[in-house]
């Protein structure tokens, strides 16, 4: 669980990087700009779906294997 914290922490940071990257590169070059937003989309997708998946994962009762470690 930890490392899925780990990545949606780090993919939460790389979405904010290429949006404001984005905003920059924009203002010289609209297609790189819109690329760099797509990507920070796509950041933003993949951390939201992990982010989804760690609430599934808290809310599940523990499974039998962790008793015994």
């Amino acid at each position: 669980m930890e490392e899925l914290k780990a990545k949606i922490k780090e993919l939460g940071k790389l979405a904010t990087m290429l949006s404001r990257q984005s905003v920059e590169i924009s203002k010289v070059n609209r297609k790189q700009g819109l690329d760099l937003m797509r990507q920070a989309r796509d950041a933003s997708s993949q951390c939201q779906a992990l982010i989804k998946e760690l609430k599934r994962q808290q809310a599940a009762p523990p499974s039998p294997h962790h008793l015994f470690e």
